[in-house]
């Protein structure tokens, strides 16, 4: 049934509106305006794209400046880096040989073929990467770092000429968030202060990003510089349509992650802890530069002449002299200066060393750990609790891994293992009957799962007894215990196993003769001695 659109009109408040209630509901707590507490607390939020559009240039600038210079949020992507990718998360083929119509041995026999021409593309980056920087495991952990750092990223599908060593036109360009943005006319066009536009078509441009009228995301627009970049080279815009009109696949992949409805651009991994890390590096360099101040020996000689013996304030000790201005006096290890007549020095005292820095400190830690899903113990690497303490704490920390790594695999090696599949199949490259012609069929091809690094253990006999006796009881299998235990593959370590068994037999039999000679002289000597 068609739904009846119809237009009403607002009535201002001063007109007839009816008093509002007072003293019900939220409006003796949270939204009070009358509580002494409440009275200062004026918060104002708007849409998605005022909250976040209008302030992401900002923040972006703020996080990558953290990243670069404070230790907390270094380790906090870092941290994420190390555990949601690792050394890269490794594809395996796992297809529905039920819907194909596959025999077990078949299925095996398709998926590692699958995999040997996938590594042929991933494995090389001058295949996979449009720029030849990295290869595909490499852009894995370069895109999580961006994405978390700068709210989101992109990666652009280009595709190149194949050669014979490079059979596969597909290219990946990661690009990152600055150079999506709405295209705007003028000489302020570096100048990065309008989000919202409009497309040629009346679309709707959410900070580069356009959308028709019913909210669906239709392009991405490109620009060829960084805002605020030192060039000469003009500004201008690339319109990139987000899927193909006759392939259905997309032209550029958008990693980020969504807080709110109808949001188009990511935010900072960061942004909510952006201030606590400021303020914690502030302190920390506070309390280092006063520890170092502390420990100088500085001696200070005073003069009865007008300063003439020492024209230049010269400085003696064990660094030399760093400043020879006159109005200048150093400190540093060793360090004499000579004063003028009348001039006499004065030190505070600053109480060093604060007893209380390691434990402010952790206590800051660990509410940015909180905001972060990250517990100040994986945060600062130190685990100097009791077992189940750090236990749960990496338990609870991979949680948000494991979610975090289920988004990256959605938004980039998914499209990504789709893109190289379809060029693999219409090139003859792999056989897959019935793959263009049935979404179905497709779906059942491009199945894959992606094994990333394992969360580690603290006691691993323990933690090894836990997985056997879950086998044991049917709880889990051998392969998912492989994987949770060192991301390891349970066919290949089967297939290597049973090949290694082979070898030791076959040397155990060259050594059987061997052995039997040592035995029986061994024997007869005994004999002797007897």
């Amino acid at each position: 049934m068609d739904q009846e659109h119809k237009k009403t009109k607002t009535m201002p408040a001063s007109a007839g509106a009816l008093p509002r209630p007072q003293n019900k509901g939220y409006s003796q707590s949270g939204a009070s305006s009358t509580r002494r507490a409440m009275k200062g607390f004026l918060a104002s939020s708007g849409a998605p794209h005022e909250d976040i559009d209008d302030n992401n240039h900002k923040l972006r600038q703020r996080a990558r400046a953290l990243y670069m210079a404070a230790p907390i949020a270094t380790s906090a992507i870092k941290t994420n880096r190390t555990n949601v990718i690792g050394i890269g998360l490794i594809p395996k083929s796992r297809i529905n040989r039920s819907v194909l119509g596959m025999t077990q041995e078949q299925a095996d026999a398709w998926q590692d073929q699958t995999m040997q021409e996938f590594s042929l593309w991933a494995n090389n980056k001058r295949a996979c990467d449009a720029i030849g920087v990295n290869d595909f495991y490499g852009m894995q952990q370069l895109a999580l770092s961006s994405w978390l750092i700068s709210g989101d990223v992109f990666a652009l599908v280009k595709r190149y000429p194949i050669k014979p060593l490079t059979p596969y036109s597909l290219r990946l360009h990661l690009i990152e968030a600055d150079r999506v943005s709405t295209p705007v006319l003028g000489e302020i066009s570096h100048i990065p202060l309008q989000t919202m536009g409009k497309s040629k078509d009346g679309n709707t441009i959410y900070d580069g990003v356009e959308v028709d009228k019913n909210g669906m995301i239709q392009a991405y627009h490109v620009r060829n510089t960084y805002p605020f970049e030192m060039t000469t080279e003009t500004t201008e815009w690339v319109r990139v349509r987000a899927y193909g009109d006759r392939t259905e696949l997309p032209n550029i992949l958008h990693i980020m992650d969504s807080e709110r409805p109808e949001q188009y651009r990511g935010v900072s991994y960061l942004a909510q802890v952006i201030e606590p890390i400021l303020q914690l590096r502030r302190y920390t360099e506070s309390e280092l530069v006063a520890a170092i101040v502390e420990s100088f020996f500085t001696a200070f000689v005073l003069t009865e002449g007008n300063g003439d013996d020492n024209p230049m304030n010269e400085v003696g000790g064990s660094q030399g002299e760093v400043s020879r201005d006159e109005n200048e006096y150093e400190m540093g290890p060793g360090t004499v200066n000579f004063l003028k007549k009348g001039e006499s020095v004065t030190f505070g005292d600053p109480k060093r060393p604060n007893s209380g820095f390691e434990m402010f400190t952790k206590a800051i830690s660990e509410q940015i750990g909180a905001a972060l899903e990250i517990p100040a113990d994986l945060l600062l690497k130190s685990f100097t609790k009791s077992y189940s303490a750090s236990r749960a704490a990496l338990l609870e920390s991979w949680k948000a891994f494991k979610m975090r790594r289920q988004w990256f695999v959605r938004d980039f090696c998914d499209p990504v293992y789709e893109l190289w599949m379809d060029e693999a199949v219409a090139r003859g490259r792999i056989t897959a009957p019935g793959f263009f012609s049935d979404p179905v069929i497709r779906a059942a091809y491009l199945g894959c799962e992606w094994i990333g690094p394992s969360q580690g253990q603290l006691d691993p006999i323990k933690e090894i007894n836990a997985e056997v006796a879950a086998i044991r009881e049917g709880i889990t299998t051998r392969e998912q215990s492989t994987i949770r235990i060192n991301g390891g593959q349970w066919d290949s370590n089967v297939e290597r196993l049973m090949r290694e068994n082979e070898k030791l037999a076959q040397a155990n039999q060259l050594l059987g003769p061997a052995k039997e000679v040592l035995d029986n002289e061994t024997g007869a000597e005994d004999d002797e001695k007897e």
